[in-house]
């Protein structure tokens, strides 16, 4: 393992380096500094939370004067939070060369931005869209530019940031250093690679998170209704330092962090309805320790890059498995150990093995601890704080004239229980009902069999998970009761749609990766999570 002494970077570098506490490179921080120090084009290949950030921030700080007033680096990120992210470390490994850079970002004011851009900046990180705005309000150029890097290259495009990123690209100088970083390497990224990088070094580190052995991951088989109590008990028999819990939906987090702080869980969630400034002040709370527990969907959780999460929770089976692999992929970093829980209920089972098969890990099947188990666990870690902080006598000095003047007054016993409950926190046992969910299955699951009882009730009224509901609950056809969520998107029904019947109302289920479109009176849908179809319903998948 090399030293970041073995680069040859100037002292300033390295006792920011020092005080941020790192000591020994990471393999693409070892591989990939000396070829950007050597201005060489690059393709770094490497998952998240590998010390990426430092592996193109240490080399683009070393080669920047601070007496520059031109911005001369530009670092372009997927997300807000990775850009602030990314700005954060870039700030801190500069601080003692007194380097300027500054985030670039969506939904933050840009006269606030282009009032910051006046303390001229050498280095600006930013997301694809604002950075284009400014460029088109001209408050901020590229003439300049000696090196570019392209973070999460990979999410980028994914997000439909290619055309943003080429135009971009075009009004930086030729005469320049193009790093790109990304996970994967699918056809655009190679395609975007060939465009606009020179001769590019290809470094690549190859990914631990398929086998992650690193992190222990296990599911419990549980049904819907079960889940949340099954959480909770989950957290009291295992209490996290940080954990991160993904929902499906935008309704799922925010229904399941309202019930954990009703709980008395110190949590709060993260996903697309919030503003920016509510963004910003969830993870502020987080990363501080103000709550230990962040809920959140995939699309918001992008480019979140936290330290120290001991714990990864899967509330809603993810759609794919390389999504669980970026999931659990947030804990277990930097060589420490992490846990992942995945929540399945009977119908998932066949997805579970499927994710499983991709990514050549058997996860362990594990029972939910009972009640009196969830306890005796929760008191458990509460004595081992107690006997920790016990050990730190310097912390407990000033403490100790009141305890002996509590002492001769109450039962030393009734004390320390006194003591573990402050610790536990107000934990309240609250009736909490969440909004079912839907199961994912398997994407090499075929739609055959007919279903009864059905989303919508007909003459009979269907059950939601459908089943022998009685009468005759369809979906399809009849008067039937549709619903509205906040998972988002397109909608069917709501007129007559034939050949498929009648005026059903309007289904409205706000998923981000779901939704329905009429093509010639066919309704077709972009998702497979809602189990079994009819063969003579004739849908087809797209």
């Amino acid at each position: 393992m090399n030293t970041f002494a073995e680069f040859g970077l100037e002292p300033d570098v390295l006792q920011a380096i020092s005080e941020m506490g790192f000591e020994e490179a990471t393999p693409i921080q070892a591989k990939a500094i000396p070829v950007a120090i050597a201005g060489k084009d690059m393709i770094g290949q490497a998952q998240t939370g590998t010390g990426k950030t430092a592996a193109f921030g240490i080399p683009l700080i070393s080669k920047i004067a601070a007496s520059e007033d031109r911005i001369v680096a530009l670092i372009m990120a997927p997300t807000r939070e990775l850009a602030i992210q990314v700005s954060e470390e870039i700030e801190k490994l500069g601080r003692f060369k007194g380097l300027r850079s500054l985030a670039i970002y969506g939904g933050q004011d840009i006269s606030r931005q282009i009032r910051s851009l006046r303390r001229k900046p050498q280095i600006i990180i930013g997301t694809p869209g604002r950075l284009l705005d400014h460029i088109n309000r001209k408050t901020i150029r590229l003439d300049d530019v000696q090196t570019v890097v392209l973070d999460e290259a990979d999410e980028m495009l994914d997000m439909g940031f290619m055309e943003d990123i080429q135009s971009i690209l075009k009004l930086v100088p030729e005469e320049r250093q193009t790093l790109l970083f990304s996970a994967t390497m699918p056809a655009n990224i190679q395609k975007l690679a060939q465009q606009f990088l020179r001769e590019p070094e290809h470094v690549k580190v190859e990914s631990k998170l398929l086998s992650a052995p690193s992190i222990q991951q296990y599911y419990v088989e549980i049904q819907e209704r079960m889940k949340f109590d099954g959480l909770c008990r989950l957290l009291d028999m295992e209490p996290p330092e940080l954990a991160i819990i993904f929902g499906r939906t935008k309704r799922r987090v925010a229904e399941l962090s309202e019930g954990l702080m009703k709980r008395g869980y110190a949590c709060d969630g993260l996903h697309g309805d919030l503003s920016q400034n509510q963004r910003d002040a969830v993870m502020r709370k987080f990363r501080d320790g103000s709550i230990d527990i962040l809920v959140a969907t995939d699309v918001a959780a992008r480019g979140l890059d936290v330290s120290g999460v001991t714990h990864v929770i899967n509330f809603d089976l993810p759609q794919d498995p390389e999504s669980y692999v970026h999931r659990i992929g947030r804990t277990g970093r930097a060589g420490k150990e992490g846990t992942s829980w995945s929540f399945v209920t009977h119908r998932e089972i066949d997805h579970l093995h499927f994710i499983e098969k991709v990514t050549r890990h058997r996860i362990a099947k594990k029972m939910l601890p009972t009640l009196s188990e969830a306890m005796e666990g929760k008191q458990k870690v509460l004595a081992e704080r107690i006997m920790e902080t016990v050990r730190t006598e310097e912390e407990v000095n000033p403490f100790k004239w009141v305890a002996m003047q509590l002492l001769e007054q109450y039962d030393s016993v009734e004390l320390l229980a006194a003591a573990m409950k402050l610790l536990n926190g107000d934990k309240k046992d609250v009736n909490i009902e969440l909004t079912p969910e839907d199961p994912v299955r398997s994407k090499k699951r075929k739609f055959e069999g007919n279903r009864s009882g059905g989303y919508s009730s007909g003459s009979g009224g269907g059950r939601r998970y459908g089943g022998s509901s009685g009468g005759q609950g369809s979906w399809r056809q009849g008067q039937g009761q549709g619903r509205n969520d906040s998972r988002g998107g397109s909608g069917y029904g709501g007129g007559q749609r034939k050949p498929y019947g009648g005026g059903g109302n309007r289904y409205n289920n706000n998923r981000d990766d779901s939704g329905y479109r009429d093509r010639g009176g066919r309704t077709e849908r972009r998702d497979d999570s809602r189990g079994s179809r009819s063969q003579n319903e004739d849908f087809v998948k797209i």
